[in-house]
């Protein structure tokens, strides 16, 4: 801890003046400071969670002209424009229009009827990034495994504006 050196008492003849003493010389032991700095370094240390990155394992195809066949009836396409709004459509069927908040019920009802649904995911390019990660997050959360990222062609863009209109 601390301690304090004392010089000894001065006996001498009276009536002569007396010298003040020395200065108490002051030593503090740093020791139990630096084991309780390290101590509680420990203790935050272990007690902390370290989280982990947050990714997804994505599947890339070795060659960039490979292609992938899918049966229609498997093939649920799913449509973004700018705006945000969603068309969904299976096979070759007419796009729908479909409501956000009803996506994730919407995507449970279709993988639970076909167990080899493939989701076909288009957004438009001057649509937000936004957009595309809380489709992905809805198809994780409707536990979907098997979906694929395609930009949005003129020809969907056609096909969605004859549905507006």
């Amino acid at each position: 801890m601390a301690g304090g050196d004392v010089a000894a008492p001065r006996e001498g003849k009276k009536g002569k003046k007396r010298k003040k003493g020395r200065r108490l010389g002051i030593r503090i032991d740093m020791t139990p400071l630096v084991d309780v700095a390290f101590l509680l370094l420990t203790f935050f240390m272990f007690t902390t969670s370290m989280s982990r990155p947050q990714t997804m394992e994505i599947n890339l195809p070795p060659n960039q002209e490979q292609k992938v066949e899918v049966a229609e009836s498997n093939l649920l396409t799913l449509r973004i424009n700018p705006k945000g709004e969603i068309f969904w459509n299976m096979g070759i069927e007419s796009p729908k229009r479909l409501d956000p908040a009803e996506l994730r019920k919407f995507l449970r009802e279709k993988s639970a009827g076909n167990p080899k649904l493939t989701t076909l995911v288009k957004v438009d390019r001057d649509g937000k990034y936004v957009m595309l990660v809380n489709i992905i997050d809805e198809l994780n959360l409707a536990q979907i495994q098997r979906f694929s990222i395609a930009p949005l062609l003129d020809t969907d863009k056609a096909l969605i504006a004859r549905v507006q209109s």
